[in-house]
């Protein structure tokens, strides 16, 4: 996606506050807002801003994964399961 067609300046999401808001949630895309030029901000819906956090969080958890299994801290499976069952057994 390019944001190139969605630029507006910060005088127009003043003007025009409440159409820019029903845009971006109907649209779904986000709106990078200029100050004198320069991009300074991005706004977006709020469902997109929830999807884009639980995204990340996932990708947070992979690198984790990632950085135990680089350090040697992982357990083969099958000796999970017995452990597992072992305590299924005792319950």
């Amino acid at each position: 996606m390019y944001y190139s067609s969605q630029i507006k300046p910060i005088s127009y999401l003043k003007a025009n506050a409440a159409e820019v808001l029903s845009y971006i949630a109907e649209q779904r895309q986000p709106l990078v807002i200029t100050q004198n030029g320069e991009a300074k901000a991005v706004l977006q819906d709020v469902a997109s801003f929830e999807e884009t956090q639980e995204t990340l969080a996932l990708l947070k958890i992979l690198a984790l994964g990632n950085q135990d299994v680089e350090a040697g801290k992982v357990k083969p499976v099958a000796d999970v399961a017995v452990r597992l069952r072992a305590k299924q057994a005792t319950t």
